[in-house]
């Protein structure tokens, strides 16, 4: 999902694949320490994809990290096989996938309008059962479109993501080092942010804001020098991330200058009021936050909103196409004779049994929302959005990549076809939202593992992998990696909120566009209560960005998120474009010094955010310089030094100076990662 897709190869006619394991060979494939290794792997990139999505509104593709590390760390127990790794691969990237649809949606249960009751389904049980419906029902929806998809367009459909896995693989088998290099890596990135994030040792985010009696009052410029958006930002490269820090400059530094200079200051108090904001709220915001929240937080989720639905646009001939092929090639058949080890899929009882068995599953729990109606509702939704964008998904990314994969136009799609049948069946109301948004749920996890799903199963087609033992993999990588996920999430929500308030996502450390989004355009349609002119704002700037040429869901992500976020990930893609330029190089591959660098530094980052989360959770008992006992966070606790340390410096060389020294920091591991990318890269 965050890794630029490499070039498709040339076409090659169907019969000439001969894959690197040929049909008759017998080696090690679903073997133990393969299942249990890519169980793991999958709860680790599950976990960092959900902190990064709900900071970002992004995340990275987890198949070829892991891919590389598998082929390490599995050589400690004895020489694994090319299969075995391919195991590991498939089972650990259905974590990331899965991760990133929850994150994608179920947050927005917060951000339901109150009579929705959402926070009560925003619990580690709901988030468990969600995930795990939408991730297999992925995998289900997938087995009958492997023969048509994988192999009978072999020649057509690249599958870029797939094709690069694959090669890292055989890569593997041949010689190399690759894993050392994202484990160093993360092993920077955990350093580094163990110094700024629990010792204090310098500023998690340097900020500059304008006074507001200046000429442009409350304009912000700030960054948030990460090792994962250093890394982000490296993978997507200097357009996206150019692209992104465009919409980041026009809300901060010119829209909230704007709207400050044009509603008086007791307006803005009015409209935060409104917004259910309390006094002690707005006493402690900072001017710029107090604009964004009242007003241009509206307009970005506008712009958002926009840009996905232009997304899904650009891409219905390409979605009506892949229907109509899909059930075309479904319809011939898969043939007669004896079933090879490389065509042996999962039986299609077992794919009629689950699905049904889902269905039942939604519709006699009674923690999920609604009563029996409207989770009957909610399941045939499921099932007929679900086969729809799963066959899209998985036909999409065939061609341009999960990179590109139009997730959020799919999930708006559905949460505006489910509140549609809702209203002509009279389910109108708050209380509806959640099962609306239910269905986007199951209906984005389901696409978005069916992307990864269609993905590793084209690795496995190259290097001669069984498919009914991936597909059982995974399975099995869904269920492992849901089991943490809403912890995760949940942990995350508790342990980054704000002093006096309840939830950390929504907040500057969570923003969770996504979810936000969501939430937008279900509380438009079933509620009718949002501020429709800075929406509708926000949708005619997404429209006009788009008529320049440009990629108006990038750049509305980056005028919805801080200014902080889209700033760094922007240094990020600089360094990129340096890169580049110095090694002479269009396109950096995905297997390159650099790439791998930059993987290690996302997945440090986001583990050690997890890790700091928890953390925040977490008191001791300590005593007050007054004598007093108390209780503090282990966080709070340990950084008492390096904030004590930040406050002696700006002391002695000026107020801004602990902001300087924040970004020298950044700048080294920058430099380091430079230093790293200039260097080629051991795969052979």
């Amino acid at each position: 999902m965050g890794h630029a897709a490499p070039p498709p190869p040339p076409a090659q006619p169907v019969g000439e694949h001969k894959p690197y394991i040929a049909d008759n060979q017998v080696v090690a494939e679903f073997t133990p320490k393969a299942i249990l290794f890519g169980a793991l792997f999958g709860i680790l990139f599950g976990a960092a994809t959900v902190y990064l999505a709900l900071r970002a509104g992004l995340t990275v593709s987890a198949s070829i990290p892991i891919a590389v590390l598998s082929i390490s760390v599995l050589r400690i127990f004895g020489r694994p096989t090319i299969l075995e790794n391919n195991i590991v691969q498939t089972i650990g990237s259905a974590g990331e996938s899965v991760a990133a649809g929850v994150a994608f949606t179920i947050p927005a249960m917060l951000f339901l309008s109150p009579g929705a009751n959402g926070e009560d389904y925003f619990q580690y049980m709901q988030i468990m059962t969600l995930a795990c419906v939408g991730g297999i029902l992925g995998v289900l929806f997938m087995v009958p479109l492997r023969r048509s998809l994988i192999v009978g367009e072999h020649g057509t459909l690249p599958y870029p993501e797939g094709t690069a896995c694959a090669e890292v693989l055989v890569a593997g088998e041949k010689g190399g080092n690759m894993a050392k290099l994202v484990f160093q890596g993360v092993g920077l990135a955990v350093v580094y942010n163990v110094l700024m994030k629990v010792f204090a040792l310098w500023k998690e985010s340097p900020v500059y804001i304008t006074p507001k009696t200046s000429t442009l009052p409350n304009a912000t410029v700030s960054a948030e020098p990460t090792s994962e958006y250093l890394g982000v930002g490296y993978i997507l490269g200097p357009r996206v991330g150019g692209i992104m820090a465009s919409g980041a400059v026009l809300s901060w530094i010119v829209l909230i200058p704007l709207l400050s200079l044009l509603i008086p200051e007791a307006t803005r108090h009015e409209s935060l009021k409104a917004l259910g904001r309390s006094d002690g709220w707005i006493a402690g915001a900072s001017g710029p936050r107090q604009v964004y929240e009242a007003y241009v937080r509206y307009i970005g989720a506008g712009a958002v909103t926009m840009a996905g639905i232009i997304t899904l646009i650009r891409t219905a001939p390409t979605i009506w196409k892949a229907i109509t092929q899909s059930a075309s090639s479904m319809g011939k058949g898969g043939g007669s004779g004896t079933i090879k080890r490389t065509e042996r899929d999962m039986p299609m009882w077992v794919v009629a049994v689950g699905s049904l068995g889902l269905v039942g599953v939604l519709t006699a729990l009674p923690i999920l929302p609604g009563d029996f109606t409207g989770k009957l509702v909610m399941a045939v939704l499921m099932i007929v959005f679900g086969f729809l964008f799963v066959t899209v998904s998985s036909r999409i990314v065939g061609i341009i990549g999960s990179s590109s994969n139009p997730i959020s136009g799919m999930t708006i799609a559905t949460l505006l076809g489910t509140a549609l049948v809702f209203l002509s069946m009279g389910l109108k109301g708050d209380i509806n939202q959640p099962i609306a948004l239910s269905v986007g749920a199951i209906v984005c996890i389901a696409a978005a593992n069916a992307g990864a799903t269609s993905q590793d199963l084209k690795t496995g087609y190259l290097v001669g992998a069984t498919p009914i033992r991936q597909q059982f993999g995974l399975i099995i990588g869904v269920i492992a990696s849901v089991l943490a996920i809403g912890w995760t999430m949940k942990m995350l929500d508790s342990g980054m909120a704000p002093e006096g308030m309840e939830h950390g996502i929504g907040t500057d450390k969570l923003p969770a566009p996504q979810a936000t989004l969501m939430a937008t355009v279900i509380k438009g349609v079933l509620s009718q209560s949002l501020p429709w002119g800075y929406i509708m704002v926000g949708a005619g700037l997404a429209v006009a960005v788009f008529l320049c040429g440009v990629s108006p869901l990038a750049w509305a992500v980056g005028a919805y998120l801080p200014f902080a976020t889209s700033f760094t990930i922007f240094l990020g893609g600089l360094l990129r474009g340096f890169v580049d330029k110095r090694s002479k190089a269009s396109t950096e591959s995905e297997i390159s010094s650099g790439m791998l660098f930059a993987t290690g530094l996302v997945a440090g980052g986001s583990l050690t955010g997890v890790v700091v989360g928890a953390l925040n959770g977490v008191d001791l008992e300590v005593t007050k310089p007054d004598g007093t006992t108390g209780t503090q966070s282990v966080i709070a606790y340990l950084s008492h030094y390096g904030e004590s340390l930040q406050k002696s410096m700006a002391e002695a060389f000026g107020a801004n100076s602990p902001d300087a020294f924040a970004m020298i920091m950044f700048g080294l591991m920058a430099f380091v990662l430079y230093r790293v990318a200039m260097k080629p890269s051991d795969a052979k």
